[in-house]
């Protein structure tokens, strides 16, 4: 990795990528520390550090990189667009008129929808922007998270349409960095927004080990454990199934074709970290719901439905059936996008077409039901590796206060994310760096 970079560095064209891509994390990392006005940041701050928890906002607060605690303009970060992304993805299956725009329209049919999907996020954007306005407005316990000065149409108008203009800028942002940058702009965001949280993080281990010197042995077990899972990561990300695949040879006019061996690739983890993003939403609904209903929050319901750590009557909870909901959803998730995303009988029929088949089977129905085969014991796989790097740090969290307390609950999903998406601009680095240092054959 270290050679790539250096290698890249070297290159006048790549390096002004780099530099470019550079300049606009500055510029994200400088709108964070923009609020919005009529806010009261420092209420709002202790709101999010006391009694959020493991909910579905300290999760979007930890995708944005600590920017929805101090209502920033980037609070909402690229969440809608993503929501959005997610959406068109599962409309174009739905509908068959997206579907055929999206298999058929060529260039064109694929600009139509990016630009649906452009204005489906101002949308999200604004419904989040106005709940997360309605939010700081009720506050908690009937104190509002808003300056004394927020009176009348204006305050709100102006917070929701400040959230809407930062997504929309955001989107804008990860679009320019995918076309003058490296790497694919919208996950280098969020990679950026993820790792701004790891100097504080750390920051929170030091001092936790200056001030109880005892629990030191804690926190380096952890950071094993946080080692463990980028290489168990790593091996599993690069990992893939490869079908063997032969073309029958075929004459066209005077020439002949085929006669080819190749491989169809499978990736393990096909669906990358989307199921994990999916499974955490919905299980932290029911936290989430019992955080703003006072009359729930000492009873069974909110032992039976909170995650793992301190809870907001200082107990610490197991969160057993927050665990076993959470690797169920991962695993649904897991097979319900690897079946969205990869289609056994569109594979066989192209593969039908170009004169290919897999050796032992028949084309059409034979070779499908085997690719689906494969498919479901790989989704298996790559949804039991998921639900294990998600729930580990939460069994961490039910095992041990003080890990708890340092936040590593929600540090399963941030690793995947970050690694993920380091691997991927690296790939393409290097790939880039092939390209320009490919010779040729007259050289």
């Amino acid at each position: 990795m270290i050679a790539t970079m250096r290698n890249a560095w070297r290159s006048d064209e790549i390096r002004k990528k780099l530099l470019f891509m550079m300049f606009i994390i500055l510029i994200y990392r400088m709108g964070n520390a923009v609020t919005v006005p009529y806010v009261n940041t420092e209420m709002l701050q202790d709101f999010f550090r006391h009694e959020m928890g493991n909910t579905i906002l300290a999760f979007l607060n930890t995708m944005s990189g600590s920017a929805l605690e101090r209502a920033s303009i980037f609070a909402l970060s690229i969440q809608p667009y993503i929501n959005a992304s997610i959406i068109m993805q599962l409309l174009t299956i739905a509908i068959p008129a997206l579907e055929r725009l999206r298999k058929e329209g060529g260039e064109e049919g694929k600009k139509k929808i990016e630009k649906i999907t452009r204005y489906s996020t101002l949308g999200i954007a604004a419904l989040q922007g106005y709940a997360y306005y309605t939010l700081m407005q009720r506050g908690f316990d009937g104190t509002s998270m808003l300056s004394p000065d927020a009176t009348g149409i204006l305050p709100p108008l102006v917070i929701v349409v400040t959230f809407m203009t930062g997504s929309a800028i955001l989107m804008w942002m990860g679009e320019q960095i995918t076309e003058f940058g490296v790497g694919n702009g919208i996950s280098v965001i969020l990679f950026v927004s993820i790792v701004a949280r790891f100097p504080v993080e750390i920051w929170s281990m030091v001092t936790g080990v200056i001030a109880v010197p005892s629990n030191w042995y804690i926190y380096t077990l952890m950071m094993v454990g946080a080692l463990a899972i980028v290489v168990l990561i790593v091996i599993v990300n690069n990992s893939e199934r490869r079908i063997p695949v032969q073309y029958s040879k075929r004459v066209v006019g005077r020439k002949m074709y085929g006669g080819q061996s190749t491989h169809l690739p499978m990736k393990v983890n096909m669906s990358g970290v989307l199921p994990v993003i999916f499974a955490q939403s919905i299980a932290s609904v029911p936290a989430t719901i019992v955080v703003f209903v006072p009359a729930w929050q000492d009873g069974w319901l909110m032992s039976v439905l909170s995650p793992p750590g301190r809870q907001m009557d200082g107990s610490h909870a197991l969160g057993i059936t927050y665990m076993v909901v959470y690797f169920l959803l991962i695993v649904f998730f897991s097979y319900f996008y690897s079946t969205v995303q990869f289609n056994p009988i569109e594979i066989a029929n192209n593969l039908k077409k170009n004169g290919g088949f897999i050796p032992g089977f028949r084309a059409g129905k034979p070779t499908s039901e085997f690719i689906q085969k494969v498919l479901t014991k790989i989704t298996l796989f790559g949804a039991l590796y998921l639900a294990i790097v998600a729930i580990t740090p939460l069994i961490v969290s039910a095992a041990s206060p003080v890990a708890a307390a340092s936040g590593i609950a929600m540090g399963g999903t941030s690793v995947i994310i970050v690694v993920s998406v380091a691997l991927e601009t690296i790939k393409q680095l290097e790939s880039q760096l092939l390209m320009r240092h490919y010779k040729g054959f007259l050289e």
